[in-house]
């Protein structure tokens, strides 16, 4: 496609919205207000210009669509295959996934509290959220290494934000690349002052902040002089370990410079907190390079189906009615929607039922939503899950229909499937147990053996009660062991700001660790985790309280 066409179709199918975001996310990039740009031909001319876009570098382009979250345009257009770059200020995308999560009402409450600071035509109500964080980076309030007062304020109209605040800084810190992105693009804004000499210096245990050092400037490193001058006593502080090492480095025209070379180490990386001065390991753990998080900035998380299988009586087999699953449906759908889902509830479903309604759901536009779930609670065998009709619906048909050809609204998002179902009828050696093959017992099993793989496919989470071959185990007034551990652990860590993962570790930790005794034989549950995920899963904690399981 000719460029200049393609830069025009672009602008086209942008929001006026969407262009001011545009502009605001390249604001480092064209060092101007974004306010001065008129239309999406104007911002691109202007980044033409600058040569940050052209023929040979469309790769802005689709940043910036994947930002704005419109996937389905980047496809359309063919940009979706092109290599993914980082040009543009993670900290220009905290501030507008920030915007994004903040309602009116929230808007108006910050407008209050900064009522004091800000010009009085910066709180009127037509104000967007982007032009009031451009005004206080003006006035110095906020800048990428000085977030305090955007905290202040978050922690008493909308806490859940301070979350992903916490997670840049995480993610600040650990970036290798810190220093050739000092030299290489201009700062956002002013930088806070450093400490005076003498002043109360960092505790053996306490954060490494990155703000404790100026940032480098072309001024400071240069072709003839590579080394750089720390902060004056850094070489003091004995609980932080800073060397630098800069082998070449080539200095173009305008602010155009790079590193060839470098080498930035702390000696700690401590754990961090909440708002609130909770710890959050999992928030320690983004300081992973590379390690990236998805998206979660929508109104909804994403819609949350659950298929639950209770009435056996018209399947062909032994299959017995499962006692106990109205407890994991009630768990479930409470726990969800207290995360912002859509909770959408079937029972009794068939296998082509099961079917149908998993491509009716694939079928919808879920470009606006961040994710989806999918828990099916059923009778099931080795790599497949039974419908109350007795036809068997395996794994893969189960996670097919929203792969990137059949649900392209989800396309680099998580789809996340919980299954509770057994996938075989073997017994894990190590109460009274018994399995759907009896009639009573405290405890069931759902059972009925199938080979198939795991289904395979990009940024897919399935979270199976079980291992393969083996049953999985239900109590009749208290639920699966595996539900049960997955929706407390929801409600404990994600608080906490753990992601996804760590709490299915954690919920294989708890199932493995129960146990009961059928015909003089201890048994034992293993779930298992399988997932195709190339970033974390981390959902923003939610601003009421949890539900009571």
């Amino acid at each position: 496609m000719d460029f200049q066409k393609l830069l025009l179709d672009i602008g086209k199918a942008l929001k006026r919205d969407e262009v001011k975001a545009s502009a605001f996310l390249c604001i480092d990039l064209l060092s101007r207000n974004p306010n001065s740009v008129e239309s999406a031909s104007d911002l691109f001319s202007r980044l033409v210009d600058q040569d940050h876009l052209s023929p040979e570098k469309p790769h802005l382009l689709k940043e910036l669509l994947l930002t704005l979250q419109r996937t389905r345009l980047l496809r359309d257009l063919g940009l979706d295959t092109l290599p993914t770059r980082s040009l543009i200020s993670p900290y220009r995308k905290l501030l507008y996934n920030l915007s994004e999560e903040i309602t009116n009402d929230e808007l108006r409450e910050v407008k209050f509290l900064l009522n004091k600071q800000l010009p009085r035509r910066k709180l009127e109500d037509n104000v967007t959220t982007l032009e009031v964080f451009l005004e206080m980076e003006h006035l110095d309030l906020i800048s990428d290494t000085n977030l305090n007062t955007l905290e202040t304020i978050f922690q008493s109209v909308c806490p859940m934000l301070n979350g992903k605040i916490s997670e840049f800084k995480a993610q600040q810190v650990s970036n290798t690349n810190l220093i050739a992105q000092e030299i290489s693009r201009p700062r956002s804004s002013s930088f806070p002052s450093l400490p005076k000499q003498g002043s109360q210096s960092l505790p053996r245990t306490g954060s490494c902040e990155v703000q404790a050092f100026p940032p480098l400037s072309l001024s400071s490193v240069n072709s003839s002089n590579t080394s750089v001058d720390l902060p004056h006593g850094a070489e003091e502080r004995d609980t932080v370990e800073f060397k630098l090492r800069i082998l070449s480095i080539e200095t173009g025209s305008g602010a155009s410079s790079q590193v060839k070379n470098h080498t930035l180490e702390y000696s700690s990386s401590p754990e961090k907190t909440t708002s609130s001065g909770k710890p959050t390991p999992q928030t320690a753990n983004t300081q992973t390079e590379g390690l990236e998080t998805y998206p979660m900035i929508s109104a909804k998380r994403g819609i949350c189906l659950i298929i639950n299988n209770y009435d056996f009586t018209k399947s062909r087999g032994v299959l017995k009615n499962r006692k106990g699953t109205m407890v994991d449906e009630k768990c479930l759908q409470e726990v969800f929607e207290w995360l912002g889902f859509d909770v959408e509830t079937h029972r009794d479903r068939g296998g082509m039922e099961i079917l149908s309604l998993l491509s009716d759901l694939s079928r919808r536009d879920h470009s606006q939503m961040d994710c989806l779930v999918c828990c099916v609670l059923s009778h099931g065998k080795e790599g497949g899950v039974f419908g109350v009709d007795g036809h068997v619906v395996t794994l893969d048909e189960l996670t097919s229909p929203f792969n990137g050809s059949n649900c392209p609204s989800l396309v680099e998002k998580p789809k996340l499937f919980f299954i509770q179902a057994c996938q075989g009828n073997s017994r894990q050696g190590a109460v009274f147990i018994e399995s759907d093959s009896r009639a009573d017992g405290l405890i069931h099993s759902d059972a009925i053996s199938m080979r198939e793989s795991i289904p395979t496919g990009a940024d897919v989470l399935l979270g199976m009660a079980t291992v393969p071959f083996f049953v999985s185990y239900r109590e009749p007034k208290t639920g699966t062991w595996f539900i049960k551990s997955l929706c407390q652990n929801l409600v404990q860590m994600v608080p906490r700001e753990y992601d996804l993962v760590s709490i299915m570790t954690k919920v294989n930790a708890d199932v493995s660790q129960k146990a009961d005794v059928l015909d003089g034989t201890v048994i034992k549950q293993m779930p298992q985790p399988a997932f195709s995920l190339r970033k974390k899963v981390v959902f923003p904690v939610p601003k009421t309280s949890p539900p009571i399981l």
